[in-house]
């Protein structure tokens, strides 16, 4: 098969990299290279600096009216290529095609979003503050910000920042995944189709390399990233040493908690696209199973057939329900956790190591695995595994499942299953997580709505999407003023 190039884009410019060092891009359902990425170097990254820099004079002063007409074009070009963009997801991250579809979808409903800056990014004004005085806070741009992306979503997650920060007058440089590169490709031929000034949004590949050039850079006001915990707090700290606005999504072990009184047939169809969709590989995916009172036997036996029954395969074939997990060390790690929960005193319900899959014997695959019994305490429950496995918990009551959730280091998401609106409630006001889910299983929120993350989950004040975009892009300016009606008056 054709060997994919891929290509930064700087300054209006598609330019290969000069970067000596390349790595290969695997199709993670074949084990075939797709493509080889560039790792750019950190003058590459500070081309893209200088060219954002200077395109953002002119682009700040173009009215937010004007600016927004490119992201109306801009979703249009993205549904014109919709199915061709969900391929190319699923292509080279391993993703169902149904599932690349809904990461799509998502992107486009950011850009519909940042349609609304002329209202979103208004100020307030007071008048009379004290007489003759007005007083007034404006929103103004930063600057050049850029985005730090993980391998997970390589179409939706940069949309949580890309639009929102172009709308609100600044410039852009994206750093995808070097695991997956090829996405990124295809959106900024359409984002170049747009007519975008130069310099406006800028594509610079690599790895460590380029992400240490993105934090040190001066000229960079703002960095938004999604990944692990560990790299979040790297970026967060030494990018706030820096002076930058930072927002850092980190990892998450979500539970999520079943009551005797819920609809098991529903739960468990939800909580097994919440654990295994996306092959696990999502910051919402369900990774514990906690069981309260008599819900264990029902809904062990319910998750447990379903898991079995799950059609795992190339995602980009009809009837597959989960693909692959995105390298060969991934799946190598996901199985030795697995082990060590065993060890640990678990047991193996449904075990997804070393799969045959038909056709596809050099897949990187791993098939839902169930682990029953864990010790909240142990490596197993805690450890985020970013792979297809469940772990099942049984406690006596629901305030000693909601205390199991706040005694975890993460707080992404938590859901509770129940037909009980006291216990919804209390759970909803309780519960220490920034995403909440009543009868949910991954609790995403809507464009319009932020992302947000507790404790090791997320590092910064502003998340992604929505209001809270707007705020992180924008910095304000209070302006206190006093005019007299004789001062020029000319008749």
């Amino acid at each position: 098969m054709t060997i994919s190039s891929i290509r930064n884009y700087i300054n209006g410019e598609w330019v290969a990299s000069k970067a000596t060092n390349q790595l290969e891009v695997f199709n993670p359902a074949t084990s075939e290279v797709i493509a080889k990425v560039p790792l750019s170097t950190a003058s590459e990254v500070n081309e893209a600096v200088h060219a954002a820099s200077e395109s953002f004079k002119t682009w700040r002063r173009t009215p937010p009216t004007e600016r927004v007409q490119y992201l109306f074009k801009l979703r249009t070009l993205l549904l014109e290529n919709f199915d061709d963009l969900a391929s190319t997801i699923t292509t080279e991250c391993g993703k169902t095609l149904a599932e690349a579809k809904g990461e799509m979808q998502r992107a486009v409903e950011n850009v519909e979003v940042a349609c609304g800056i002329p209202i979103m990014m208004q100020g307030v004004n007071s008048e009379d503050i004290a007489r003759g005085i007005d007083e007034m806070m404006i929103r103004q741009p930063l600057g050049v910000c850029a985005v730090i992306c993980p391998f997970n979503f390589p179409g939706m997650i940069p949309f949580w920042f890309l639009p929102y920060a172009i709308a609100c007058g600044n410039t852009y440089i994206v750093k995808p995944s070097e695991k997956v590169p090829l996405t990124m490709q295809k959106i900024f031929e359409l984002l170049e189709k747009t007519g975008l000034p130069k310099g406006v949004i800028n594509l610079v590949n690599g790895a460590k390399e380029a992400v240490d050039a993105i934090i040190d850079n001066p000229s960079i006001r703002a960095i938004s990233f999604v990944g692990s915990t560990p790299v979040a707090k790297y970026i967060y700290s030494r990018g706030a040493a820096n002076g930058k606005r930072v927002q850092c999504q980190g990892g998450a072990k979500n539970p999520i908690i079943i009551l005797p009184d819920a609809d098991m047939t529903m739960t468990t169809r939800i909580a097994a696209d919440s654990a295994f969709g996306c092959a696990g590989q999502r910051c919402l995916a369900a990774s514990l199973a906690v069981t309260v009172g008599s819900a264990k036997q029902t809904f062990t036996e319910a998750i447990t057939e379903t898991a079995m029954k799950r059609v795992v395969g190339n995602g980009l074939e009809k009837g597959v329900e989960m693909g692959p997990v995105i390298s060969v060390e991934s799946q190598q790690r996901i199985e030795a956790l697995i082990q060590k929960g065993t060890s640990d005193g678990a047991k193996l319900l449904v075990d997804g190591r070393q799969p045959q899959v038909s056709g596809y014997e050099n897949g990187y695959f791993v098939r839902p695995t169930i682990l029953q019994d864990v010790d909240p305490n142990s490596e197993i429950a805690k450890t985020e595994i970013f792979g297809p496995v469940l772990s099942l918990i049984h406690l006596n009551t629901i305030d000693e499942a909601i205390s199991l959730v706040n005694s975890g280091q993460y707080g992404n998401m938590a859901c509770l299953f129940t037909t009980s609106g006291g216990a919804a409630r209390k759970f909803r006001y309780e519960t220490e997580a920034g995403n909440i889910g009543i009868n949910i299983g991954v609790a995403a929120p809507m464009a319009f709505f932020p992302f947000s993350g507790w404790k090791e989950s997320f590092f910064g004040d502003l998340h992604g999407q929505g209001n809270h975009a707007v705020e992180f892009f924008t910095q304000t300016k209070v302006v206190v003023e006093r005019w007299r009606e004789d001062w020029g008056r000319q008749f």
